[in-house]
Formats: C-alpha cells, structure tokens, sequence
C-alpha cells in the first residue's frame, strides 16, 4: 500500500512538472564577451553508394576536427564579432578498390593528393563573422585562404525566436539550395527549416530539427545533389551560457534513377559536434564505421 501511495505521488509529481515546464516561457539568446575563445569538436561521417547500370562504387569520408570562435567585439545590443577558424583536422577518405588516404594535420607535415586545399585552410582565420543575438549573420567577410570553402560554408548557427517561448513552439526559416546545372545556369530549389523547443532540462533546451525541401523534385539528377541538403536532428542550448552545447544532424536517402533508369544513389550522413571548455591537444584517432 506505501508503495502504490509512492507511486502515485510521483506520478502526480511529474505530470505537475510537465504542465508546469510547458506553461513556462524562456528566452534564446546567443551570448558573447569580448576576449572570449569558444571551441566544438566536430565529426562528420558520409558513406554513400553509386550503382550505374552493373557497376557499383562506395565512397566513405569521416572527419574530425576543431572549430574555434575568436570574439573580437561584442556590441551594446549584444552582437558580436568573431573570427572562425579551424584548429587542426583529422581526416580520412575510402572508395571502393583503392586504399584509404588519411590526413592529420597535427602529425602529418604534407598532406596527400586531394587534401592540399583542406591543409592549407587549417589554423588560420577563414572568415570574420558578424552575428546578432537571435543567430543571424549581419555580415560575414570571408578571408581570401585557399579551400576556405570547404570549412566555411552553410549554417554556423540555429536561428532563435524574437520573443520567449515555450516547450512544444515550432518557428521556421526559409531557405534555398543552389543546384548547378549541366548548361552552367543554376537552380534555386525552395527548402524551409523547423525548429521545436522539445524540453528544457537544468537550463538546457533541447530543440528538433527538420529540413524539408518544398520546390517538387521532377529530375532525379537534381535530387541527388539536393539529399545533402535534407535531413533532421536536435540541439542542445545553454540558455544561460547562451551557446549551443551540442547538435547531431541525420541524412539517410536514396535516389533512384538519378543517372539513367539502371541508376541509385544511397547517401547517408551524420554531423555532430560538442562544445569543449578547452581545447584538447591531443584526440583519439577516428573509430570504426558506426
């Protein structure tokens, strides 16, 4: 009987919390100092399989490597400036019937055939950044460093509502992907993003999202340059801190006839990365295939 009265008391207990935490509002914010150096581990695993007619090939590539923020100023209304940069990277790169090239930048003195751009863009700045407090880039200058832009592209940040809001608010923020075509035009393909403030733990919120393609897909050749570009994952914020703590984002599609009828396309991703108080000087090499 002690028990069941325990149980149900706790039941009750965290029905209340629940109903309590989704009445309660919070506000996101991206939080800057001046003189500040922030630093995130990031990984990054791709493995996808071609099969045209009878010939079939893998490619699996797998990155390690640190991102580093470097505040330079931060303004009244709290927008701040950082230069972004990567500190060192381990890398790695497998096609089927050919041995596995890696580079490291932190032992390796030259990097090998294909990796020279990737080499030559670590350790120095590769771009200054301008970013308001709700994560929107006001500007961002980008430096003249060869292969930069395999490092320094895309979304650095989550957007943030204006206003406080609760756990089960969903926002969302157009897109567009910029698809090359084979006449030398591009394609503008419509995308959106959608956020949801999942939970709030300790001070922590933990916030969903889905990437959806909204312009229909009729030539399969597009798509396939497109799935990179989809996918879903979550977020954690430290809504004191003002920083996210850690993300992973998901890809797994496939393509089917994107280079003729007896053609498929599997691409599959996983992009993580986890705030670090300091930086490591020294990592794990890359594990086995997840």
């Amino acid at each position: 009987m002690r028990f069941s009265l325990l149980a149900s008391s706790l039941s009750v207990f965290l029905v209340g919390a629940a109903a309590l935490q989704a009445d309660e509002n919070y506000t996101l914010r991206y939080q800057f100092h001046p003189g500040e150096t922030l630093h995130w581990n990031v990984q990054q695993r791709t493995e996808m399989r071609t099969s045209v007619s009878k010939s079939t090939q893998d490619a699996e590539t797998a990155s390690f490597s640190q991102k580093t923020w470097r505040v330079k100023e931060v303004h009244a209304d709290g927008t701040a400036v950082f230069e972004h940069r990567v500190d060192w990277i381990d890398m790695r790169q497998k096609l089927s019937g050919s041995a596995e090239i890696r580079y490291d930048s932190r032992t390796d003195k030259t990097a090998p055939p294909g990796f020279q751009d990737v080499a030559a863009a670590v350790g120095v700045p590769l771009s200054t950044i301008t970013l308001d407090p709700h994560g929107k880039i006001v500007k961002r200058e980008k430096h003249d460093v060869k292969g930069s832009s395999t490092q320094d592209s895309g979304e650095i940040t989550v957007p943030l509502p204006a206003e406080p809001i609760a756990v089960g608010h969903v926002w969302s923020q157009p897109c567009d992907i910029d698809v090359p075509l084979p006449s030398g035009g591009v394609k503008k393909i419509k995308a959106i993003q959608r956020f949801k403030l999942e939970s709030v733990q300790t001070g922590v919120a933990t916030i969903g999202i889905v990437t959806q393609i909204l312009t229909p897909l009729t030539d399969p050749a597009i798509e396939a340059q497109v799935v990179q570009r989809e996918g879903e994952g979550t977020v954690r914020f430290d809504i004191d801190a003002g920083r996210v703590l850690s993300q992973q984002r998901d890809t797994d599609r496939h393509v089917i006839g994107f280079r003729g009828d007896a053609s498929s396309l599997h691409y599959v991703n996983r992009f993580s990365e986890e705030f670090v108080a300091e930086p490591e000087v020294a990592q794990q090499p890359l594990g086995s295939k997840r």
